[in-house]
């Protein structure tokens, strides 16, 4: 597990060395009951009236298809209480890059960090249709 969480910070300093001029956030995603055992580290970049959003993911479960297809989502109100219509869908480009244990996510969500990070939002990822919609993981973004 620590290889794993060091793995998650080195990709998120790599990619913050290239960010130096902009706010930047991260967010330790929890793994929900269905990926139970992986971590992921989401760094919110503000850019301008967008937020980028990139996720580093140790793993998701077994049964997952590969290449693996994650949805990323923003919801109102927390993790607890995600159901319903997501606030934002961030899924233009559906696919995970691998990276040897782990994947990466690269997302924009289309208003700024501060609002983002103001407006009560839960970052929610999940797998594809085929592989049961499962929430994997979750956070409050902060």
């Amino acid at each position: 597990m620590k290889i794993l969480s060091s793995l998650a910070l080195l990709m998120a300093a790599g990619w913050l060395s290239g960010c130096a001029d902009h706010q930047v956030v991260n967010v330790p995603l929890n793994a929900t009951q269905d990926n139970a055992g992986h971590i992921a580290l989401a760094s919110l970049v503000g850019m301008g009236s967008e937020t980028q959003i990139r996720i580093a993911v140790s793993g998701v479960p077994d049964s997952t298809s590969l290449p693996a297809r994650l949805y990323t989502y923003l919801y109102a109100g927390g993790c607890g209480a995600v159901s319903g219509k997501p606030a934002y869908s961030m899924n233009d480009t559906v696919r995970s890059d691998l990276h040897g244990p782990g994947m990466e996510l690269v997302k924009v969500a289309p208003l700024p960090l501060d609002t983002l990070r103001s407006g009560n939002y839960a970052l929610v990822v999940r797998s594809s249709a085929a592989d049961g919609n499962q929430d994997l993981f979750c956070a409050k973004v902060i």
